[in-house]
């Protein structure tokens, strides 16, 4: 317990759950999107398939990855056929 006291007091915390649970779907739907975007040649599905995989790491702000999530799922919606 001191570990955890001692990790929030230089800063470091762990994420919400909402924040894992976002992160782990939409890696998922990254890894659909880019396996499908490379098996049907289009460049824009398979990009956004690799940013939907890499962008949780990059944000910290559970509000912003869903909102960032949301927008790109529906531009792999926009672009699946």
């Amino acid at each position: 317990m001191n570990e955890i006291k001692a990790l929030q007091s230089m800063g470091f915390v762990l994420p919400s759950p909402a924040y894992l649970f976002g992160a782990i779907v939409f890696g998922l739907l990254g890894m659909v999107a880019f396996s499908r975007g490379k098996k049907t040649s289009q460049p824009v599905l398979t990009w956004t398939g690799v940013a939907l995989m890499l962008y949780p790491y990059a944000i910290s702000e559970t509000w912003l990855m869903w909102s960032l999530g949301i927008g790109l799922s529906a531009l792999v919606f926009a672009k699946w056929n």
